[in-house]
């Protein structure tokens, strides 16, 4: 039996089993995990513009409870204070009106605008064409001061009930020179920019101030979307002293009567009904047109009361309804009346809507802009077509 020294032992070592080993990695302290995961909170800032909430993504969740964790700890914050480059462990006073909207804690008045309604989740995607060039954010505005006085104004007009907040309708109200109110914070239209079409709508980049100081080029489609859910509308500044701004002059050919009628009938068929309006037109004052309505088939052989009548200039009145008729088919009351002859007719005038639509669709139709205009029947709701 050969025998071998220790020493031939750890000499004879092919696979360098028996060396000293490596001396391991420090293990990382405390404040080194605190500091790693305060820069995954960093990270996540700066790839998505906003701190992480407290979202149905697990990845997301777990940094936003860490980061308030970290926020409810003060020796935490004091380590991280020279690793704070975004400023998410200020601690604020709220003291007024103005620290709630500059305290930004979840991110609502701050760099980043909500998804937008390009943002499309559990659909599947769409061709390229019908996304929008970039998805828009909001930044600090650098000229600001160009446009707080604005909105001091338009805040001490809102207080003196010069203007009022009333309930967002449609896209057609989103013009240069309008504010809303986003998720509490004042807005204003600065600018719209040339129309241009996304997935075959049509659409517009504007220029948006918000009273907090920052700006958004948001398309015009989306700013609609969420003024829907999260808005409202402001109206403009002592809207009765616009009433005679339009006067007509003596250069102006009157050319008869566009009309909406409200029914009176005592027909559980007809009077039960919600939002039904009769939209015509008379070359003759409107109040003798209806005299004899309870004769009459075209006003279901009853009572009628005068909603609205709007007195027409140099155009086709008639051609004027035929375009509101066309525009409402869709919402057209589809009823049969017997007439005195016992003769069955179908009146064509008779539409289901609310009123401020159809009022909205004349609108249109003065300026030009109906053709880019459908009327969404589920919502109740004009929209860009």
């Amino acid at each position: 039996m050969v025998e071998f020294s220790l020493d031939e032992i750890l000499n004879d070592d092919p696979l360098n089993l028996l060396s000293e080993a490596t001396a391991r990695v420090k293990s990382l302290n405390e404040d080194d995990r605190l500091l790693a995961t305060f820069e995954e909170i960093n990270a996540f800032f700066e790839q998505n513009g906003h701190e992480p909430q407290k979202s149905a993504n697990m990845s997301e969740r777990t940094l936003h409870a860490r980061l308030e964790g970290i926020r409810k700890n003060p020796e935490k914050i004091e380590v991280l204070k020279p690793y704070d480059t975004h400023n998410l462990l200020r601690k604020i006073e709220i003291n007024s009106i103005d620290d709630i909207l500059n305290d930004d804690a979840f991110g609502l008045l701050g760099s980043r605008v909500q998804d937008d309604i390009f943002t499309l989740k559990n659909v599947p995607k769409q061709k390229e064409t019908t996304m929008p060039e970039y998805v828009a954010t909001r930044k600090p505005c650098k000229k600001f001061q160009d446009y707080e006085e604005l909105f001091i104004k338009t805040q001490e007009e809102l207080r003196l009930a010069k203007r009022k907040l009333v309930r967002f309708q449609n896209e057609q109200q989103i013009k240069k020179g309008y504010y809303f109110i986003l998720k509490g914070v004042l807005l204003y239209v600065a600018d719209v920019g040339e129309t241009i079409k996304t997935g075959g709508k049509i659409n517009a980049r504007l220029k948006l101030i918000f009273e907090n100081g920052t700006e958004s080029d948001m398309l015009l489609r989306s700013l609609s979307a969420e003024l829907y859910k999260h808005g409202k509308r402001v109206s403009e500044y002592d809207e009765t002293s616009l009433e005679g701004l339009y006067e007509v002059n003596d250069k102006d050919k009157k050319s008869g009567y566009i009309y909406i009628l409200e029914s009176l009938s005592q027909n559980d068929k007809i009077a039960s009904i919600k939002n039904l309006y009769k939209i015509g037109y008379s070359t003759t004052d409107v109040k003798e047109r209806i005299k004899n309505a309870v004769n009459e088939t075209t006003y279901l052989m009853a009572p009628v009361k005068i909603i609205s009548v709007y007195e027409t200039y140099n155009m086709n009145t008639q051609k004027f309804e035929q375009l509101i008729h066309k525009f409402f088919a869709d919402v057209c009351l589809n009823v049969d009346i017997f007439g005195d002859d016992s003769k069955r007719y179908t009146p064509r005038e008779w539409f289901v809507l609310p009123l401020e639509i159809i009022e909205q669709a004349i609108e249109l139709i003065i300026v030009g802009e109906i053709i880019n205009y459908e009327y969404d029947e589920k919502n109740e709701v004009l929209v860009l077509s």
